[in-house]
This record gives structure tokens, C-alpha cells and sequence, in this order.
């Protein structure tokens, strides 16, 4: 298969609903993960909206009345604060799509979350237990922002889930 036949396929196939990790997408198309890396960057350069998750890659299509919001917020680090914090807003029904921090040396850092169900909040939560992974926020003592997708009535649920629980930054 040529490097344009397995592009044309992965735009194909990452259609669906269910995301593709890219080992999965490596065995089935014979090629290393590198080669699966390396198309996806393709494919992004040439406009297709393929996002990454953290259980793989998929085309990311626009629900209807969908808009995107960026709030800004504030807890520890410790998994009860973060799993609450990301608990209120999938629950509100909106996608909690990213989240960005502003680093001194290298500007914004975004790590995509796409996080939609409690079962993602859990996996994710599994992840940085597992992995023993520092969160971004943990860079500039807990403050970031996330950029959340949803109805406008779903997004005001989240912010005023955060505001409630305290994690809504508030201009002074």
C-alpha cells in the first residue's frame, strides 16, 4: 500500500465515532506507529480536522449548535480536585476538548484531553495514576484554562459547576 492509498484510508476509517490508537492503526496497516504519526501530521497540514485523544485518533465533526468557550480555572493538583473539576464539566454535557497553560519559556502548552463521559474522566484519571504523569497545571500552581464545546446553555452548566465548586477563576 502507497503512502497515498493508507492516507486515503485512515481518512476513511477515522470517521467513525470510536477512536483509533495508533498501534491499532500501525497493525492493520503494516506500518510502524511512526508511519501512522507521521500520515496523521499529513492529513492535519492538509485541513482534515483529526483530533487526538487519549484512546486514539478521530475526525472531529462539529455538533450542531455547537460552540467553543474558554474558562479559566484554579484547584491543587491532587486527584479529587482534579477528577471534580472535570466531573462537573462532562456532566454539564459539554466536551472538555483541552487544556492550555501559559509557560514563561515556551507560551501556551495545550494537551488535548476530548474528555465527553465519566468513563473518560476515569480513564484519564487511571492514566495519570499509572503513568505517574505531572499534570500541566502543576507548571503555573494550578491555574489553566480549558476549552470546552458544547450548546451555550451546556457551557454556562459548566462554568456555573466551577464556580460552585470554587474552581471558576473570577476577574477582580
Amino acid at each position: 500500500m502507497t503512502g497515498e492509498e493508507r492516507r486515503a484510508w485512515l481518512k476513511d476509517h477515522l470517521k467513525g465515532t470510536t477512536p483509533m490508537a495508533g498501534h491499532e492503526l500501525s497493525q492493520l496497516l503494516k506500518v510502524s506507529r511512526q508511519i501512522i504519526v507521521q500520515d496523521i501530521a499529513l492529513l492535519r497540514a492538509e485541513g482534515y480536522p483529526i483530533i487526538a485523544t487519549p484512546r486514539g485518533y478521530l475526525f472531529w465533526e462539529k455538533p450542531t449548535g455547537s460552540i467553543r468557550s474558554v474558562v479559566a480555572v484554579k484547584h491543587t493538583s491532587q486527584p479529587d480536585a482534579v477528577r471534580d473539576e472535570l466531573t462537573a464539566m462532562v456532566t454539564s454535557g459539554v466536551i472538555v476538548a483541552n487544556v492550555i497553560v501559559a509557560h514563561p519559556l515556551y507560551g501556551d502548552l495545550v494537551g488535548n484531553l476530548n474528555l465527553s463521559t465519566l468513563d473518560d474522566v476515569d480513564r484519564f484519571m487511571q492514566n495519570v495514576k499509572t503513568l505517574g504523569a505531572a499534570l500541566l497545571s502543576e507548571l503555573t500552581d494550578g491555574i489553566h484554562l480549558h476549552t470546552l464545546e458544547g450548546t451555550p446553555e451546556m457551557i454556562e452548566g459548566a462554568k456555573s459547576m466551577l464556580a460552585q465548586k470554587g474552581f471558576l477563576l473570577q476577574p477582580n
